[in-house]
């Protein structure tokens, strides 16, 4: 169990840095939030599964913090995208040109 269990937290580590890389790597704020929530929750949601593992007896807390993750974070998401709509915050675009040029860079980096 205790290997199962670490196995879990790794890969919610692992989540966890990605949902850092997609907050450093997307072009704009409405990518970023998407990236950034939707790994982040399941990270989260995996390293408590693993720790649930390692301490059978903390379950009852761990599922509310499973919870409150799963109420929040959407929630936290969709008012942070909606006030940058409000604000006038345009979603990343590209014109053809644009674009030819922004995937090369990224194929030589």
């Amino acid at each position: 169990m205790i290997i199962l269990g670490n196995l879990f937290i790794i890969l919610g580590a692992a989540f966890l840095f990605l949902g850092a890389l997609g907050l450093v790597r997307m072009p704009d704020l409405y990518n970023r939030i998407q990236a950034g929530t939707k790994a982040v929750t399941l990270g989260s949601l995996a390293i408590l599964f693993g720790v649930a593992f390692h301490h059978p007896a903390w379950l009852p807390k761990l599922l509310l913090i499973a919870l409150f993750i799963l109420l929040t974070s959407p929630v936290g998401s969709s008012t942070i995208a909606r006030a940058a709509y409000l604000a006038g915050l345009k979603p990343f675009t590209l014109s053809s040109k644009e674009k030819a040029r922004y995937l090369s860079q990224q194929e030589e980096s």
